[in-house]
């Protein structure tokens, strides 16, 4: 999952950063609002954390221009701006949720997987796909009743094709959403990761759409 975090005190997005990275995301930085609203523009989200008080483009107008030019990735209005009208004002403008400042770093994780679970129409935090259970809370997969080891890269991909129940993924849009930097996203690299996976998850659970993509899939028919 790739998520955007724009914040212009950079002590504070980078530190936000970190957790978001351990807990398994993909993290870009934006720290003013221009900057913010071209990488909207122009990079496909997850979803958004977002500033209000921004320099050279307040955070309301960011999302104002995000949301008129059909940018409709989850955001999460994370501002130290705390009476009801702001936070209504946010709402209006698109936001799908507001965390005031200072915050709790679980109470954001939580309201982040939640927003970006109602974006892809998943109602829990545990995913099911026939045997293979993820909980997204605690970054880990379960297959047949036993913990998977998975590294963080495993974790992001099959985080994110559990988010994708139904559709084949194309390999472009997978390479976005689980490396870090432009270099990794080799897809060559990308095959041998779904192949080592596949020998942890089992070859039916991750199948091959030729010409589409990626698909994770209940082998008996029973996706959740």
């Amino acid at each position: 999952m790739r998520v955007l975090i724009v914040e212009d005190n950079e002590a504070i997005a980078r530190d936000l950063g970190a957790q978001l990275e351990q807990a398994g995301y993909v993290v870009d930085y934006a720290f003013d609002g221009e900057e913010a609203d071209f990488k909207g523009f122009t990079e496909d989200y997850d979803a958004a954390i977002l500033d209000l008080g921004l320099p050279a483009l307040d955070g309301l107008s960011v999302l104002r221009n995000w949301r008129e030019a059909g940018r409709d990735f989850p955001v999460l209005v994370l501002t130290a701006r705390g009476s009801w009208q702001e936070r209504v004002a946010g709402i209006d403008a698109g936001a799908d949720d507001y965390v005031p400042k200072p915050f709790e770093m679980e109470e954001v994780l939580a309201r982040l997987r939640a927003i970006i679970r109602r974006s892809k129409g998943l109602s829990a935090a545990t995913v099911r796909i026939g045997p293979l259970e993820l909980d997204t809370r605690a970054a880990r997969a379960v297959l047949h009743g036993k913990a998977l080891d998975l590294t963080p890269l495993e974790y992001r991909l099959l985080n994110y094709l559990a988010h994708q129940q139904g559709r084949a993924v194309p390999r472009m849009e997978l390479m976005e959403h689980i490396y870090e930097g432009e270099a990794e996203r080799n897809p060559n690299t990308l095959d041998v990761l779904v192949a080592r996976l596949r020998r942890k998850v089992g070859h039916d659970l991750i199948q091959t759409r030729r010409g589409h993509g990626y698909m994770l899939a209940d082998p008996e028919g029973e996706a959740a």
